[in-house]
């Protein structure tokens, strides 16, 4: 679930300290662009929000909440009548989205925007029937401790127990499904979901689903433990390249397609801008460094 707005920090008078631990989204970050991570890991810097994360937080919010009501009221149209309540709700708990549509006074982009929310959360109803799931998590926290220190940290969207004791954990996309050659990479989040529930249940989970609102595709995957060992180890060593970099406040640029979206680049050197003083104590490189050059999606 990691993929919608879950939020920079403004940055405050608190000092800044090293990053503690991983969760996916900021492993995505580092393995984007190490300079990425270090602006909103270490420096916190404000981004402003995005029409699209922002719809994916709303559908994210209304898909959650509609298990609150009986299995036989779960229908596509209340599911439709949750939107405006949940926008409202949205708007209370971060003001700031409310910027979003400050230049539309009319209102009708914000109107095509929820219209927009609305067709995804009813597209749902063409994936999955929720009149006949009973999840046992939604939005649950998880952290685990690895044998090496690191410690791994997330929001699952949803998990489902079968009476067998299988599990399954779900997560909501509102965007399309990406082309086969890129499945992997979109799988990396769940297996790191995967890894997390293995270390702290001692169980694999049965399936991992991606269930894509934008294209209405659903992707399942089913892991086995030797999936997850090398999950295990890829975040090792995407740990060591992240303390590396803190130590020695070298965080690299990496140009990508991606760059458009960055709201940092005028603080990018690629682009011609000086990062903030670094604001952490800067150490000596150790033997072995090169990690970051190292470091990208399998």
């Amino acid at each position: 679930m990691e993929t919608r707005t879950d939020g920079v920090a403004e940055p405050s008078a608190v000092a800044a300290v090293p990053p503690a631990s991983l969760s996916p989204s900021r492993a995505g970050d580092f393995m984007q662009c190490p300079l990425l991570y270090r602006f909103r890991v270490i420096d916190r810097l404000p981004e402003k929000p995005s029409e699209a994360a922002t719809r994916g937080t709303l559908v994210h919010a209304v898909l959650e909440r509609l298990f609150d009501v009986p299995a036989v009221e779960r229908t596509a149209p209340r599911a439709r009548s949750l939107v405006p309540g949940q926008w409202d709700r949205l708007r209370e708990s971060r003001p700031e989205v409310v910027e979003l549509f400050a230049d539309d006074p009319d209102g009708e982009r914000l109107a095509r925007w929820l219209e927009e929310a609305e067709r995804l959360v009813e597209r749902w109803f063409a994936l999955e029937d929720p009149a006949r799931l009973e999840p046992a998590e939604r939005e649950l926290f998880v952290e685990a401790e690895l044998e090496s220190g690191l410690r791994l940290r997330g929001i699952i969207d949803r998990v489902d127990v079968a009476s067998t004791g299988e599990v399954r954990i779900v997560d909501y996309k509102t965007g399309k499904a990406p082309r086969p050659e890129y499945a992997e990479g979109a799988l990396f989040q769940m297996k790191f979901y995967a890894l997390v529930v293995w270390r702290l249940k001692g169980i694999v989970p049965r399936r991992l689903q991606l269930v894509y609102l934008g294209s209405g595709d659903v992707l399942t995957y089913d892991p086995v433990p030797a999936d997850l060992e090398r999950v295990e180890r890829k975040l090792l060593a995407l740990w060591e390249a992240i303390q590396l970099a803190t130590r020695t406040g070298e965080w690299r640029p990496r140009p990508t397609k991606l760059c458009g979206w960055c709201d940092h680049q005028d603080r990018c050197p690629e682009f011609g801008g000086t990062p903030p003083p670094y604001p952490l104590p800067v150490g000596e490189p150790e033997s072995g460094g090169g990690e970051q050059s190292r470091m990208g999606r399998d």
